[in-house]
């Protein structure tokens, strides 16, 4: 199941032992999804030639006469017991694709696991019928296929779990590195890198520590790592690195003390930058919470961590009318304090945008 593509080995064996010159896999349908990912097909041996291939995905597919779902489970089928002979649909599927396909002589089985997917094992041959004891050695197959399809149905579930869950980091736009007790940089995923890389704010010093362009950012840096020396239980320290475009830092000390194939972390750096301008920004916090563009702006730079006496000035207002538009934005996002708003904004769809 974990192949490439999964269960190659299988279906070779399975070709070989029966003397097929074909053997197939396939799932179809999944009840949801797009049409073009309902179908998992998999297999060993010629496939059928390109143009044949093509005339059954453009016409061939939605006629295709092949009773799937109502055959037996654990059953041997022949080709003519899927096929009525002399019914128009028939003859054309046998003539314009399983014929030109090397496809006279047929043997299918259908297995369901217990969550309710059907799987087809199908296999074929262009000159001879098949051995006898083929139609008993597919029919022994279906308790064990039956299994596997069990798993295989769990770990694609949670490849797609995985999947879903990886893009919405990705969109978070949430990079990691990983620091020693000296601040040395250990390892970092891809975000982790490109931030590191292309921000210009951090980067890996001469001596493989993390480091910071700004010689204040590099004291509050060089700090923090200190604090956190040796000491699982510090506090976690947040440092903003820009604020336009956004992009702060959150150090935490590593709960791990024993490594496996690699060093085991101190420090583990969070890096989160936010690919939206503060215009773009200001703009969906109006459109989500409602609010006027000033109470927006005041918004943004209040869940940025910033007091009103410091958002004030850089938006313009007056202290006291900052707090005048920090009322009203709390009063139409539900929020109870800056707290509260901070929570509501980062927990929101926004850090997915």
């Amino acid at each position: 199941m974990v192949e490439d593509p999964p269960w190659r080995g299988f279906l070779d064996v399975l070709r070989e032992r029966v003397a097929g010159d074909y053997a197939s896999l396939v799932f179809r349908p999944l009840p949801l999804g797009t049409p073009e990912a309902r179908v998992i097909h998999l297999y060993s041996g010629q496939p059928s030639p390109a143009p044949v291939s093509r005339h059954y995905r453009e016409n061939l597919y939605l006629l295709d006469p092949m009773p799937y779902h109502e055959m037996e489970e654990g059953k041997t089928y022949r080709l003519d017991d899927l096929l009525q002979f002399g019914d128009p649909r028939h003859d054309a599927y046998l003539s314009e694709l399983l014929v030109p396909s090397g496809m006279n002589h047929m043997r299918m089985i259908r297995f369901v696991e217990p969550g309710g997917v059907s799987g087809w094992i199908t296999i074929t041959r262009c000159d001879g019928e098949f051995a006898p004891e083929v139609d008993g050695l597919l029919e022994d197959l279906t308790r064990h296929m039956r299994a596997a399809l069990a798993s295989f149905v769990a770990l694609e579930r949670e490849r797609m779990t995985a999947s879903v869950a990886k893009e919405a980091v990705r969109r978070m736009n949430f990079g990691w590195v990983t620091l020693d007790s000296e601040g040395r940089v250990l390892d970092a995923d891809v975000h982790g890198t490109q931030m590191l890389e292309g921000t210009g704010r951090l980067s890996r010093g001469k001596d493989g520590r993390l480091t910071a362009r700004d010689p204040e950012l590099r004291r509050q840096l060089l700090a923090a790592i200190r604090d956190m020396e040796g000491d699982p239980q510090a506090r976690p320290r947040a440092l903003v690195l820009s604020r336009e475009p956004w992009l702060d830092l959150l150090l935490v000390p590593s709960g791990q003390r024993m490594g496996t194939t690699q060093a085991a972390p101190a420090i583990i750096c969070y890096l989160h930058a936010d690919n939206w301008s503060s215009a773009d920004r200001c703009e969906q916090l109006a459109q989500l919470f409602d609010l006027a563009p000033s109470e927006a702006r005041l918004a943004l730079a209040l869940s940025r961590g910033m007091s009103i006496s410091e958002a004030a000035p850089d938006l313009g207002l007056t202290v006291e009318s900052a707090r005048t538009y920090s009322k009203r934005i709390y009063a139409k996002t539900g929020a109870r304090g800056q707290a509260d708003l901070v929570r509501f904004i980062h927990r929101s769809v926004l850090v997915i945008a």
